[in-house]
């Protein structure tokens, strides 16, 4: 059974009955669970909401934050050595921690000296001033030299796993209206565009080539606004002891979630999905958690990151890394959407590897990849030169954008005099670049752009190599 299935069963929104109806349909007709789920009547757009827009709740014990008590321990005394004075509300923010887990904790501190208490006027637990005690400082450095983070208290592998597949990048229907909004701003062949519709649909994996410059990159980034709803990314995550720090500012644009503190578990943040975009300084070391033994914690791999998003490989082919080994890399990720990291300790374990991943090249695929890995990514788009029609719109599109006003006299004497002449394809960055140039001489000039014989002439000749 599905985890989608299971979990419409246990908030008693379709009965197993349904579910078979809905599998046997799948079987059948294709397209996903919900789809069909849809089709025949026994869910609707709110049910699948509800399933794959989960709240993580606030822990109310420390035994519901999933963390083992000498971890939450080390980061409380760490949190207390670098604050000096505080006041229990200084923790819970730090830790991003309720109130009612932190007292538990700092009781038990009390009780060992660790920790020593001032009362203020108020005279309530809120109120109280903290500080730690000798041997609380000389305990709080001995936490520091085994592991020098200091910040939000992770959630556990199991609860994070769990929660990336309550928000599958699966769980999003991509409709023909959602692809055209996205792509809108460029100009394609309608064949591309009914070859990436379905694609994205999927949730498979795909493959942009075809000759430089002519838009695979654009695409694969317009696909981000298809991806605008939100999710929950934890600060950091724990495997055993070690504290993986997961939340990238640079990967994870916040978002308002208007949650209340009180009945969510601030551990937790609400971002756009991820898009992690990465090109030719792409190593293999990325694709592992980077250990650094001077802090003692990790930073999370790139594909972590990228988790419940979108991950592009642009200029798939130009890493310093033989392509073979990147995709050997990625054949079981692929294939069974769970990867497996290492520890510097030399233990492994299961992470969720849930996204939808783009790779981009202008080089030739079967040149790069064998048929093995070409039969894991189902959907291969080329993306050729424009036409002669749509490199002109784009050209008047770019004009547009720059303030200059077309000429379709001296666009068709360039096309003329530079390509048809010339032997040189159209290209779909050509157009920006020549208009670029344009707008540059004018400005050197001190004078508005303009497409004349002379200016053209002055772009092109700049541009292009003979």
């Amino acid at each position: 059974m599905s985890e989608f299935g299971k979990r419409l069963i246990e908030q008693g929104i379709i009965n197993a009955d349904q579910l078979a109806s809905a599998l046997r349909r799948q079987r059948t007709s294709g397209g996903r669970l919900g789809q069909n789920l849809k089709a025949l009547g026994f869910i609707r757009d709110e049910d699948v909401d509800k399933v794959f827009h989960r709240v993580p709740l606030p822990p109310r014990t420390l035994q519901e934050t999933g963390l083992d008590q000498a971890l939450v321990e080390g980061l409380l005394l760490k949190q207390m050595l670098v604050l000096g004075e505080f006041r229990l509300n200084d923790l819970s923010q730090r830790l991003k921690l309720p109130a009612s887990v932190i007292e538990q904790e700092l009781a038990d501190l009390k009780r060992e000296h660790l920790v020593e208490v001032k009362p203020a006027a108020g005279m309530t637990t809120l109120a109280y001033e903290f500080r730690l005690t000798g041997q609380g400082r000389a305990k709080a450095n001995s936490h520091l030299e085994q592991c020098r983070y200091v910040g939000p208290a992770p959630v556990p592998l199991d609860a994070y796993a769990e929660q990336v597949e309550i928000q599958t990048v699966r769980s999003i229907a991509v409709t023909e209206p959602d692809v055209l909004a996205a792509l809108g701003h460029l100009v394609l062949p309608e064949r591309t565009v009914h070859q990436l519709g379905p694609a994205l649909s999927s949730g498979q994996a795909l493959f942009i080539y075809g000759p430089a410059g002519n838009g695979k990159t654009s695409i694969a980034e317009a696909v981000s606004h298809i991806l605008r709803d939100a999710v929950y990314v934890p600060y950091a995550i724990c495997v055993g002891e070690q504290i993986i720090r997961l939340y990238d500012p640079i990967n994870h644009e916040l978002v308002d979630s208007g949650d209340d503190p009180l009945r969510s578990d601030q551990r937790w943040l609400q971002v756009r999905r991820p898009v992690v975009m990465t090109g030719g300084e792409l190593t293999l070391r990325m694709l592992d958690l980077d250990f650094n033994e001077q802090s003692k914690f990790y930073d999370a791999s790139l594909q972590l990151k990228a988790n419940n998003g979108l991950l592009i490989l642009d200029d798939f082919g130009r890493q310093l890394v033989e392509p073979h080994l990147i995709l050997n890399r990625w054949i079981v990720p692929l294939d069974r959407r769970v990867d497996f990291l290492t520890l510097h300790t030399g233990m492994k374990f299961a992470v969720p590897f849930d996204m939808l991943m783009i790779f981009a090249t202008n080089l030739e695929p079967k040149a790069l990849v064998d048929d093995a890995f070409l039969r894991r990514i189902r959907y291969k788009i080329k993306v050729g030169h424009p036409s002669a029609s749509d490199f002109r719109q784009i050209f008047e599109l770019v004009c547009q954008q720059r303030g200059v006003r077309f000429d379709a006299k001296i666009f068709d004497w360039m096309v003329r005099e530079y390509y048809i002449t010339g032997a040189r394809h159209f290209s779909a960055s050509h157009p920006r670049d020549l208009v670029d140039h344009l707008v540059s001489h004018a400005r050197y000039f001190d004078r508005p752009p303009e497409m004349t014989e002379a200016t053209v002439r002055f772009a092109c000749e700049s541009y292009f190599v003979h």
